[in-house]
């Protein structure tokens, strides 16, 4: 019996599986954020090992258990010189004398990619089709039956994002405030951000907005207003979610026609809070991504990306 760990490490959460070759989750670990970029590489460490170390202990098995293989698919992790850093972190793991497990790694049993790569293995079941991830950022990644792999966004919210959370929000923002100058229509968008952030007057966005020093995931919090104010029917709101789907629908086009043909079956998996939209957000996306590809087929998540994680490392283990 096969051993591996997956481990999902984001911004706001590290997750580990413990899975046996038989693709059964045996263990399931929870620790504090790993994105190796915002927090340092000895935080990141701290991270994984503790949800290893949770993982294992949760599994009714002997311990200490033996690993085969392992994949990190880890946020910011895309250059060359990230790999490298994470190869470092691995061995670390491996000299951890208080974790309970017996290493049994080689070279080619360590998988280290980014987080894509796994929402999307996880999400279909399997290392082929596309990933649309539309959460506090967003970014589309792909990849085909040769092993080719194509990514459109994830630029971040400065330089991109379209689709996003916090681009809805801001788009959102900017509608009610051209509607309060007179240079759109009316929009109960003014009222919507006024109830939700005590507002005496939409002007009073400027204190909230500049003075308080918001940060990206507080601005992203605010994009369910347009989007309950899409859902009532405001015309304003609605072209902003619109606007948010056709961003996405042209960047999963633009993975399909670069490694992808036109008539090719394909599962298109979407993660991310903002699919979970009341304004039929993903209703619009699947009809757009049917529309021109008829063949393709917009699901939501099978599994976590953890487990697709513990599924690329299963795979070493059989080549």
């Amino acid at each position: 019996m096969s051993y591996v760990l997956g481990i999902d490490g984001g911004g706001s959460k590290t997750v580990c599986v413990l899975m046996d070759d038989l693709r059964q989750v045996l263990g399931r670990g929870e620790a504090s954020p790993s994105n190796y970029q915002s927090i340092g590489i000895e935080a990141t460490l701290q991270s994984i090992q503790s949800a290893i170390y949770n993982a294992v202990e949760a599994a009714i098995i002997i311990n200490p258990v033996k690993i085969d293989a392992i994949c990190l698919g880890l946020a910011g992790v895309g250059r060359a010189a990230d790999i490298e850093v994470v190869k470092g972190l691995v061995q670390d793991l491996q000299n951890n004398k208080y974790l309970p497990i017996n290493w049994a790694l080689q070279p080619t049993n360590i998988v280290i990619c980014n987080d894509a790569l796994i929402a999307l293995v996880g999400g279909i079941g399997q290392p082929v089709g596309i990933v649309v991830a539309a959460g506090t950022g967003s970014i589309v990644f792909g990849r085909n039956h040769q092993g080719h792999t194509k990514r459109v966004g994830g630029w971040g919210y400065v330089l991109g994002d379209e689709g996003s959370a916090y681009k809805i929000a801001i788009t959102g923002m900017n509608a009610a405030l051209k509607s309060y100058d007179g240079r759109d229509i009316s929009t109960s968008l003014i009222e919507g951000f006024k109830q939700h952030l005590d507002l005496e007057s939409i002007e009073d966005l400027i204190e909230v907005i500049y003075r308080r020093g918001w940060g990206v995931k507080q601005i992203a919090a605010l994009a369910p207003i347009v989007d309950l104010a899409a859902a009532s029917g405001d015309i304003v709101a609605n072209n902003v979610i619109d606007d948010a789907v056709k961003e996405l629908v042209k960047a999963t086009s633009t993975v399909i026609d670069a490694i992808f043909s036109s008539n090719s079956v394909l599962e298109v998996v979407t993660t991310g809070r903002v699919w979970r939209c009341k304004s039929k957000f993903h209703e619009r996306f699947a009809a757009s991504i049917v529309k021109k590809f008829p063949k393709g087929n917009v699901i939501f998540p099978r599994y976590e990306p953890a487990y697709g994680a513990g599924l690329l490392a299963l795979q070493t283990t059989q080549i």
